[in-house]
């Protein structure tokens, strides 16, 4: 622990103040920190959702955790913060074959949280020695704080490192990311590489969890089990982050596929070949990031569902727009008028096997479906493509 001189009694309650007002309303600074966070966080971290989460959850464990040491004993040496949650980034960071130069966005988030903590300074008191004592004190305890937490994340990356080079896990994950980056790696190459032989159909899949109690094991059984509904013996697997498989197999994956418990899988397109192998994959991840918008009780998703929306979502202002000129009041209805509309037109336009698809009664639909229809802006007759794809908007991406 660095030698530490405490704060004035009065500067103390000052800092103390702050950091509950920081507490009361942290939503400002959560935002802030998130989009600069991730906008300077390499490209291959922040476009797999899972570990994207992960960082905004770091980021707020990171202010949580000073502001609530502040509260305890304002101006006092607060030590990094070496959670498992943030340990678990780091690992993740390993697992993608990135070095520590990502960990730069730790301070890009500290710069953010120290100017928004200057605005907040100037306003607990005019004094200027009480403000240039406050100021003194809170930017040493802060970039302490992260300099202490990036160095402990640094250390565990290079013993992380030195477990991991030697390993197959290695050599499979500088291989697969060859082959998603499109380097000059032949296809035999790469087979004798990965032992996986390239040459035949892909289905890609994303395997992970969203709970805390979810490990390797856990996933690469489901991934097994998948593979196994699919007609093969196992998948090929490739540890994305502590919470999330990649995982390859040869044949199409039935829709009768039940996830276990706390599973949730994004499947990509079948397609033969390396570039299948490529193209499912990047398939499957757009579909992850779709299903990141939607609740937890939807486990299973493949990218021909989504594909339509996938597409749509790479322009989300116009596509906003598109979905409140085709919906008109229909859009902030009740969500089961949505749905039913959405499940009738994907059943070509039969309210028996829209019925059927929502466990509800026939007259129900129909009494639902008259209801939306009313509140179309247009008549549905002549619009059914346009009223569907806004419908699935809606439905992947929400209100």
């Amino acid at each position: 622990m660095p030698t530490w001189e405490a704060p004035s009694p009065r500067v103390a309650e000052l800092i103390r103040q702050g950091a509950v007002l920081l507490l009361e309303q942290p939503a400002g600074l959560f935002d802030q920190v998130d989009a600069a966070v991730l906008d300077a966080s390499p490209s291959r971290l922040v476009e797999d959702p899972a570990i994207a989460a992960a960082a905004v959850a770091t980021n707020h464990a990171n202010v949580l955790h000073w502001a609530q040491a502040n509260i305890r004993k304002p101006g006092a040496y607060v030590p990094g913060n070496l959670s498992p949650q943030v340990l678990d980034l780091a690992r993740d960071v390993v697992r993608r074959g990135l070095d520590d130069t990502s960990l730069n966005s730790y301070r890009v988030g500290q710069n953010v949280a120290w100017r928004l903590w200057m605005q907040l300074a100037f306003s607990l008191t005019t004094d200027p020695a009480e403000l240039r004592e406050l100021l003194d004190v809170t930017a040493r305890s802060i970039f302490t704080f992260v300099d202490e937490t990036v160095d402990g994340i640094r250390e565990l990356i290079e013993r992380e490192r030195e477990e991991l080079v030697g390993g197959t896990h290695a050599e499979r994950l500088e291989t697969v990311n060859l082959i998603l980056e499109g380097a000059p790696i032949t296809r035999t190459r790469a087979s004798e590489r990965l032992r996986y032989e390239l040459a035949g159909e892909h289905t890609a899949a994303v395997v992970w969890t969203e709970d805390e109690g979810g490990g390797q094991s856990v996933l690469e059984s489901a991934a097994d089990a998948l593979a196994r509904a699919a007609g093969a013996r196992r998948a090929f697997t490739v540890v994305a982050s502590t919470r999330a498989l990649w995982a390859w197999f040869a044949a199409p994956v039935p829709a009768s596929f039940a996830p276990p418990p706390s599973i949730r899988i994004a499947l990509g397109t079948t397609a033969s070949g390396m570039e299948g192998f490529r193209r499912s994959h990047l398939d499957a991840l757009a579909t992850q990031r779709l299903m990141h918008r939607t609740p937890r009780d939807l486990r299973l998703a493949s990218y021909q569902d989504v594909q339509l929306v996938a597409l749509s979502a790479q322009d989300e202002e116009n596509t906003a727009e598109f979905v409140s000129r085709t919906l008109g009041r229909l859009a902030s209805a009740e969500p089961e008028l949505r749905e039913t509309l959405r499940v009738y037109i994907r059943e070509e336009f039969s309210a028996s096997r829209a019925a059927r698809a929502l466990f509800a009664h026939r007259n129900t639909v129909l009494n639902r479906l008259a209801r939306a229809r009313d509140l179309l802006p247009t008549p549905l007759e002549g619009h059914g493509l346009q009223v569907g794809l806004a419908l699935e908007i809606v439905h992947w991406l929400g209100d």
